[in-house]
Parts: C-alpha cells; structure tokens; sequence
C-alpha cells in the first residue's frame, strides 16, 4: 500500500478549514496527521503561562504543608518534574516540534480555604513555534507528581483547570484568557 506523500511545504491547500478560516494545520484534507512546517516562520521570543490546580482532602494539604509525605518534599519534586515535562513535551505528544527551551519557571500556591494546590509554569523559548504545549505539559506532569506522592492517603484528588492562560510572540502576537 502506497501513500501520497505532499512536498510543497508553502502551500496550505490541503489543510482542513476551521470556522475562522485558519485551517486545521495538523490535518490534510483526506484526515491525515502531519506535523506542521515553521521552516519560513519568523524567529521571535514565545512565552506562554499555564496553571492548574489539584484538589485533596484537608488531610493531605496538610501532610504536604508539614513536609512530612513518606515520599519527600512533594512540591519540590513535582517543581523539578514539571521543569522535566516541558523540556520533554515533542517526547509525548506526537506533533509538537522539539524545542530549545530558554526558561521554565514553576511556582506552587497552596489554598488551604480550598484545599488545594494551584500550579503556574511559564516557558520561553526564542524560536519559529510557541511553547503553549510545554507551559501545559509542566503543569500537569507537576500535579501528576502530587498525586503520585499522595495517592497513598488520597486517591480522590481531582486535577482541574488545566488551562493556557496566556502567550507572548509569533505571527499572532499577545494573547491572554479573559478569566
């Protein structure tokens, strides 16, 4: 079985249409998956934010709090597992291109009205595709991290809000969430 394989890396006809008239850029017409061409794009520095948040039983924040998780400092590890995850993003998701990372920056906030632990990973790169997908993948291999560390007195914790929340650089310039 052969396939047809498309060559002309500056044209966009084969890209399915989206409502904005953007097109699907991962997609060709016949529902194909290919990985995206940035070779003409500009050079620019990218930045994105991404947060999420992780919701436990008091108990577990608490444990957390103390320092005393059988498996160690629970924030400090999942600060150094989501500063892995971005840098290891094209590894684990199929299209993404693989980056040069500039900067990863993680930050933990522990709410203890709410019993829960909120994640804020920024990256940056200067390159020719943002890095949305990296600040996205810190975050939730960084929660991912809690719960693995606790699962052991909370197995209900539950991952949420896992968001971009906002991007800096490229052809389409700023962009922040509303809320």
């Amino acid at each position: 079985m052969s396939e047809h394989i498309h060559d002309n890396k500056h044209d966009n006809k084969h890209e399915v249409p989206r409502e904005d008239g953007q097109g699907l850029t991962h997609f060709d017409t016949s529902g194909q998956a290919h990985m995206v061409d940035v070779g003409a794009k500009a050079e620019t520095h990218r930045i994105a934010v991404a947060t999420g948040t992780i919701r436990m039983k008091p108990e577990t924040l608490a444990i957390i709090l103390s320092g005393t998780a059988k498996k160690g400092d629970v924030l400090g590890i999942a600060r150094i597992a989501a500063i892995m995850g971005a840098k290891r993003t094209s590894d684990l998701v199929p299209l993404c291109h693989p980056l040069a990372l500039t900067r990863v920056t993680v930050d933990f906030e522990t709410d203890e009205a709410a019993s829960s632990v909120h994640c804020r990973a920024q990256v940056e790169t200067y390159g020719k595709t943002g890095v949305e997908m990296e600040a996205l993948t810190a975050v939730q291999v960084g929660l991912l991290t809690v719960y693995d560390m606790c699962k052991a007195v909370d197995r209900g914790m539950v991952m949420s809000e896992i968001r971009v929340r906002e991007k800096h650089g490229g052809k389409s310039g700023d962009w922040s969430a509303t809320s």
